[in-house]
């Protein structure tokens, strides 16, 4: 990975590596999960939800995916190289469809990554306990029509101070969201376009909101997390702008 992506990284929250899924491995994995729902792709009138969720599939272009030479070397930059664990799958997958009932999903917010003993749900502490990256997979074409991701650039640093004082124990995601909201509603907002096969890394802090599908076509996504080797990140670009959100 460039030494620009890595500062990219660092002031933004996110890069996104082009083209780091081959054409053809996307296209098998688009497949796939045509497969796995009960819509086709040639036959507008079956699209009758506006989101279907695929869960992990590990399936060879799958795997393929995750373990591309371009993203293990990023994986490296911005994680360290021996911190974060090779996935052989990939999931969850918001497979979002051109329909007139709003979903339910689009609020602004970060992922979870832990549930602690005796609790439910997804939360998270300052340390990001159990993620080192978001991980977005782009499967299909995907403009401004039609359902691209909404990042708040930034946004990454907002996060720190506001689960500092949770501590360890951490908080669950849903009880903070407005709390998330607010501490980044001043930041710019872009959208995660691309091309089938890139890829955009993240930040396990960078706040994010889906949206409805307006366009024409699904958009097919993967948002796997890629998980540290130790029970959070401690060296590399994401450890190091956390402690830096903190000063």
């Amino acid at each position: 990975m460039l030494s620009a992506d890595v500062d990219r990284f660092v002031r933004d929250g996110f890069v996104k590596i082009d083209a780091a899924v081959p054409a053809e491995v996307a296209r098998q994995c688009t497949e796939l999960l045509w497969a796995e729902i009960d819509a086709e792709p040639d036959d507008p009138a079956t699209w009758t939800r506006p989101v279907y969720w695929v869960g992990g599939m590990a399936q060879e272009p799958f795997r393929a995916a995750a373990n591309q030479p371009v993203l293990l070397d990023a994986f490296d930059a911005l994680v360290g190289p021996g911190r974060w664990h090779p996935r052989d799958s990939i999931g969850s997958f918001p497979l979002r469809f051109p329909h007139e009932e709003e979903p339910d999903d689009a609020g602004w917010h970060i992922e979870g990554s832990f549930t602690p003993p005796g609790e439910s749900g997804f939360w998270a502490n300052v340390h990001s306990r159990g993620r080192a990256l978001l991980l977005l997979f782009l499967f299909t074409d995907v403009d401004e029509r039609n359902a691209p991701t909404r990042v708040r650039v930034g946004s990454h640093m907002d996060m720190p101070p506001l689960l500092a004082p949770f501590g360890e124990r951490g908080a669950p995601i849903m009880e903070i969201g407005a709390r998330i909201d607010a501490a980044s509603a001043h930041r710019e907002q872009v959208l995660a376009t691309g091309t089938a096969g890139d890829v955009y890394l993240c930040h396990p802090f960078l706040v994010h909101a889906a949206q409805p599908h307006h366009g024409d076509r699904p958009r097919f996504l993967a948002q796997p997390p890629l998980l540290p080797a130790e029970p959070y990140p401690t060296a590399g670009p994401v450890a190091e702008t956390i402690r830096a959100a903190l000063r």
